[in-house]
Parts: structure tokens; sequence; C-alpha cells
């Protein structure tokens, strides 16, 4: 019997993730050892230790690396985790800021200046709003990996948590995927989110892409058909999943009108609700990683391709 090849797998416990970790999606020729955990210390130690052999990654870190040629892991275009982030914008109500407009020259925190989420909201408050994110005085809590910026951009560290930032008054905003506890004087910048959310949508077409699968590069080189089997087995348990959320006869998830959900988001957003593959998303990411570069995050322009394994490419979920 051929033995089978044992990897790690670190990921977020997920609807999307949890057929494979629970064994209903088999993977031909390869024994996971499954490492869940939450995407904030899967990212560090994937990044400063190259910990795992197959991971959840941060998009927003994988540009940066990538660009500048010491990523230590290869792409697969399953995205794992994908949010709107209007939702994700906190704003100090004591300030005079009502639109998005009002952010331009303000000091904003953020737990990581590479974030995903806040290289949305960067690109959202400059394609969207006409906001000059250079002139923002963006402060950090701590960053995964070490980051060179160009002259020109004003960002520091804050020496304490952003949200305990927002919340004594030393910072104007903040963005983070994570709400901060309630306080009388720190409300969303976008109220009605969902409606704020829905319309950016309509105009754009893009569900932000936050993480990929990954797969650390030296394990793809000694096992090139690996990127292949990985996006066959994790595009079936996306499907499985949300297959699961139009199931009545007993709820799979504690919403109670969760299939009437799922068919209204089906309308809003197209039957392909959580799109897999690299064709399907290929302009989502060309636009990411022009925010990248705009963010100074980039240091070189860089194709899609070169973010994901060339087995993958032309895949279709």
């Amino acid at each position: 019997m051929t033995q089978k090849l044992r990897i790690t797998l670190a990921c977020t416990l997920s609807d999307r993730t949890r057929p494979i970790l629970d064994g209903r999606v088999q993977i031909p020729g390869v024994e996971f050892i499954a490492l869940p955990g939450e995407p904030e210390d899967i990212f560090k130690r994937a990044l400063r230790d190259k910990a795992f052999d197959v991971t959840e990654l941060s998009m927003g870190s994988h540009i940066t690396t990538t660009a500048r040629g010491d990523s230590p892991y290869i792409g697969v275009p399953v995205f794992l985790s994908r949010a709107f982030r209007h939702s994700a914008i906190y704003i100090r109500t004591d300030r005079g800021i009502t639109r998005p407009e009002d952010l331009a020259g303000r000091t904003i925190a953020l737990p990581e200046y590479q974030q995903t989420a806040a290289l949305w909201v960067r690109g959202i408050l400059r394609e969207t709003h006409g906001v000059d994110t250079k002139a923002i005085r963006w402060r950090i809590g701590a960053e995964r990996i070490a980051i060179s910026l160009p002259d020109g951009y004003d960002v520091a560290p804050l020496g304490e948590s952003p949200e305990q930032a927002l919340r004594e008054g030393r910072v104007d905003a903040m963005i983070g995927p994570r709400p901060p506890a309630p306080h009388p004087q720190i409300a969303r910048l976008f109220p009605d989110y969902p409606t704020a959310e829905k319309a950016w949508f309509a105009q754009t077409g893009f569900f932000p892409i936050m993480h990929c699968l990954a797969v650390r590069r030296d394990v793809a080189a000694a096992n090139p058909w690996l990127p292949l089997v990985l996006f066959r087995a994790f595009a079936e348990a996306r499907r499985l999943s949300l297959e699961e959320l139009r199931l009545v006869n007993v709820l799979r998830v504690s919403l109670p009108w969760i299939a009437a959900a799922m068919e209204e988001q089906e309308r809003a957003m197209g039957g392909d609700v959580w799109p897999y593959g690299f064709a399907k998303n290929r302009e989502e990411i060309a636009a990411m990683i022009g925010f990248a570069r705009a963010d100074g995050l980039a240091a070189r322009d860089l194709t899609p391709e070169e973010l994901f394994h060339p087995s993958v490419l032309a895949e279709v979920a």
C-alpha cells in the first residue's frame, strides 16, 4: 500500500473547512494533521516560522511578501475568508466624522498596516470616496512581519491596542475586523453597513477576498501534484457547505431564516456566492495588487498569476 503524504494544515474552523477537517472530504494520497486556530496566530506562525505545510494565509501579507521576493508560500485560489468591510470602520462620534470623506487627514488606528481588511478599506476610501490615504496618519498595533514602506507614508506604532487608542480618544477612527467594546463615543462610520456594502458590490462586483489557501514552497516543489488535489477537495467542501445552508428539514445553522437569507444572497450576488478559482477572481486580485501598490506594501508590479501555483490557474470550481 502506498504511504500517504502526512502534512500539517492550519486554518480557521468554518463551514467551508469543516468537511476537510472532519474527514467527509478525503484528499487522495494525503493525510492531514489538522491545526485549527484563529487567523492572527496562524498567519504569524506561518510567515515568521514557516510552521505549516498548508495554511490559510492573509492575502495582504501574501501580496506583500511575493512582491518583495521572500514569500515562503505559494497560493491556491481557494478563498477561505471573504468579507465586506464597510462594517470594519469605527469612528469617534465627537470628531465631526459623518461620511468617508471626513476621514481625510485624520489619525486612524489599525491592528496591522498590511492586514487585508485595512487594504480593502484604504482601497474603498481612495477609489470610491476620493480620500488621499497617504495624507492619513496610520497608527499600528503590531505587524506580524516587518514591512518597509517608501517615503511619504505616515505609518507608526501605537504602543497600545487600536481599540484602547480609539476608546481614549488618541485616534479619530479605527479599522478592524473585530468590533470594539460598546462605548458612548464610538460608532460605525456606516451604521447601515449592509446597505452600503450591497450598493458597493453592485458597483464593483467584488466580494472582498481576505484569505487564500497556501502551500509552503518547499512542500509544493517536492509534491507538485498537491496544489491541484487541494483545490479540488476544498472546492468540494465548499459545495457541501453551501448545500447545507439550503436545508430546511433540520436547520444546520442556528439561524431560523437561514434558507431565506441564502436565497436573498443569491438574488443579490448571483448563483456563485463564494467563488473559488483563479479566472473568476483575477480582476479582484488585480485590484488588490493595485491597492497594495498604492499603499506602498507591494515593492513592485506583479501579475495575479504570480501569487498562485501554475497547476491550478486553469482549474474551475
